[in-house]
């Protein structure tokens, strides 16, 4: 008798579906569009990510192969052994460029401040196009929790409304909604976690490459400024010699 009562009145109870396509149907326009919005960010994030990541990546294997530049005879022959459109093509031949218009100055000071700066511009703005893209990544991982809590707001708001209406609390009015505040406050965490690792991790890559940029662009300034004659080391530098050991005590004198 127990077991028909309860059978009949899990019939007779409402058959409300959970899940995340339910929750958006009941959100309605603002959870379709805080969820589209979340979805454009990650995505754009992604994106950014793996396309930054091979730009590095090309510009880091390039500087292992700069040996044949300085082999050459000239910085000019040099440069067209380097790859094209390259960072570091790039460098050579505003430092080239930079050198012809020195030329018309008279005085060396003013001569060397200008090689200076005009590799100084190169370099800048080889990294500013490395850095582009990553301001977006700072956004996302900024905004996208913010947005996702304004779905949360909004969800809350509805299950409020639920209970009014229905006059009490009971499960089935405000579980829709509630779970819709939950989802949306996880989607935007979601969003905004892999946004900032990888903003973090392009940027240590970007400061890795700026260093030798660096370094590269005072290379090129000193072998222009010398007329080619001062070079860096090819291949890896070799290691300090051992300290000589100590001279064997002398023997004593014999009476």
């Amino acid at each position: 008798m127990l077991i028909e009562i309860l059978a009949a009145a899990a019939e007779t109870a409402p058959q409300t579906k959970f899940g995340f396509a339910e929750a958006l149907e009941q959100g309605g326009f603002v959870a379709y569009a805080t969820v589209a919005i979340l979805g454009i960010m990650s995505f754009g994030s992604f994106y950014i990510l793996f396309t930054k990541w091979f730009e590095q990546s090309k510009v880091m294997k390039q500087a292992r192969n700069l040996d044949g530049l300085w082999k050459a005879n000239s910085l000019r022959d040099g440069a067209s052994k380097l790859d094209k459109n390259s960072a570091w093509r790039q460098l050579v031949d505003d430092g080239i460029e930079a050198e012809e218009q020195a030329g018309k100055l008279t005085d060396e000071t003013e001569r060397h401040d200008w090689l200076h700066a005009s590799l100084a511009r190169s370099e800048a703005s080889i990294n500013a196009k490395l850095a582009g893209g990553l301001p977006f990544l700072a956004t996302v991982g900024a905004t996208a929790p913010f947005i996702g809590l304004f779905g949360t707001v909004v969800g809350i708001y509805r299950a409020l409304i639920a209970i009014g209406l229905a006059g009490s609390a009971s499960i089935d009015k405000v579980a829709g909604p509630v779970g819709e505040a939950l989802i949306m406050t996880a989607l935007g965490l979601l969003v905004a976690v892999p946004a900032v690792l990888a903003y973090n991790y392009l940027q240590a890559r970007n400061k890795n490459i700026a260093e030798m940029l660096t370094g590269f662009s005072s290379q090129v300034l000193a072998n222009i400024a010398s007329n080619g004659q001062v070079k860096p080391k090819l291949g890896v530098a070799s290691t300090a010699a051992p300290a000589a050991k100590p001279a064997a005590a002398a023997a004593p004198a014999k009476s």
